[in-house]
């Protein structure tokens, strides 16, 4: 059945969706004191009641086939994959050995720096920036308790690590969102991707080793063993070669598991116990987009997409402001919802419709919803990743603002990538015949 005519009023389940959650944080000072899952289960309710025309029971069938489209159902089945690779190899040791690693071999003098790159890693293995900043932030704060580096400065470095590893990693759910949601393949979509982000990498780099240029000091790093770091780099390297992204995390939990065993981090018991932990800790997000995909798809049919559609056809005229287009709505949508994944998710679905209408490139618009989802919640001060850091260094989320350089550099970077129409892709790419089904 095709959409209705184009309806602004189709758009009010997301408006309570996004008020609510928005409204909540600002009545209570706490973004995450209103669970996001009520807030997302309000503005389902609400699409569920709208267009009395139509039976209860068919807007039901009707939400029901949005939240279990296949795009949804591969989104859900790599969340949970993840969840539970990323458990086992932390149980494993791999996080600790790959912090050592890193430590053991970084210069005193560029002790933020490596702080930044640790958490690149550390991020772009683990598939979660909050992972990356548990694991490497009580790390800097106690580098900056030795030293003369500010508390503000060391935990920014990781959170700017963090982001960039978020949005890389192969395993990471904004990946994982924004290439499915745009229907590419996960390994062009990091390779558009990181050579967009790489130079705000290297200028974040000399920023903070100017930052703390002449401060030096020794921090003694702990022992680690190079066969636990062994999962995270087959992970990366395997996705990158091409392989099934289904596969490749299944081998990783395989291939951890394995070495756990070997090594007598865990027994069977032990080891059988971690996979379920590491899944249960997606369920939040696998619930949101069953939701949101339910929501969006009640949307669509009532006219809201085409509304926005034809709104914005209004006021862009080249696909450069429509890929502006893109990057404001995914933006506008994080400050709103202060959660990077669930922003790409709510604004995927148009962006796709946007991407065909204008001719963009599936791996630059699922790059543009990364990058910009990704350098916004770096930046908000109500935030998970700044709220975790800046418990954890004992300061203010405005202290740390100003040091947050990687995530600024991101949006620069990206708005030059718009301006500029890079990377630039042959025609040939660029024709929008039927997606293939792609992991």
């Amino acid at each position: 059945m095709t959409s209705k005519k184009a309806s602004p009023l189709a758009l009010l389940p997301l408006a309570v969706f996004i008020g609510l959650f928005l409204l909540s944080g600002i009545i209570t000072g706490d973004f995450y004191k209103m669970p996001i899952v009520v807030a997302t289960m309000a503005g389902a309710a609400a699409a569920l009641i709208m267009n009395r025309k139509e039976s209860f029971t068919a807007k039901v069938e009707r939400f029901s086939k949005g939240a279990g489209h296949p795009d949804i159902m591969i989104m859900v089945l790599i969340y949970i994959l993840a969840g539970a690779f990323s458990e086992v190899a932390k149980g494993m040791g791999a996080v600790d050995a790959t912090v050592n690693l890193a430590m053991s071999i970084m210069p005193g003098n560029l002790l933020a720096v490596g702080l930044f790159v640790i958490a690149a890693f550390v991020s772009l293995s683990m598939g979660t920036s909050m992972g990356a900043i548990a694991a490497i932030g009580p790390i800097a704060a106690g580098i900056s308790g030795q030293t003369e580096i500010p508390a503000a400065l060391s935990i920014a470095a990781v959170i700017g690590g963090a982001m960039f590893g978020d949005n890389l990693s192969f395993i990471s759910d904004t990946t994982i969102a924004a290439v499915r949601s745009q229907q590419t393949e996960m390994k062009d979509k990091f390779k558009t991707n990181f050579f967009i982000v790489l130079p705000a990498a290297i200028a974040a780099i000399f920023i903070i080793y100017v930052m703390t240029m002449g401060i030096t000091t020794n921090v003694d790093a702990g022992s680690y063993s190079w066969i636990k770091i062994i999962p995270y780099l087959a992970v990366l390297i395997t996705a990158l070669l091409g392989f099934n992204v289904v596969a490749v995390i299944s081998g990783g939990i395989v291939f951890a598991g394995v070495i756990g065993l070997a090594d007598g981090s865990y027994t069977l018991s032990t080891l059988l116990q971690k996979i379920p932990a590491g899944i249960t800790n997606m369920f939040e997000l696998v619930i949101l987009s069953i939701l949101i995909g339910g929501m969006v798809e009640l949307i669509r049919h009532n006219g809201g997409i085409q509304w926005i559609m034809e709104s914005m056809s209004k006021r862009i005229k080249s696909k450069r402001g429509a890929e502006f287009g893109i990057a404001g709505l995914v933006s506008t949508t994080n400050l709103a919802v202060a959660n990077n994944t669930i922003s790409i998710i709510t604004t995927g679905p148009l962006a796709r419709n946007i991407s065909e209408q204008y001719k963009i490139d599936r791996k630059k618009s699922a790059s543009i919803l990364d990058i910009f989802s990704c350098a916004v919640q770096g930046l908000i001060p109500y935030g998970a990743q700044m709220l975790t850091a800046s418990q954890m260094a004992k300061v203010s989320p405005l202290a740390i603002l100003p040091y947050t350089v990687y995530p600024m550099l991101i949006a620069v970077c990206g708005i030059i990538a718009i301006i500029t129409n890079y990377p630039r892709f042959s025609p040939a790419k660029e024709d929008y015949k039927e997606a293939r089904e792609i992991v």
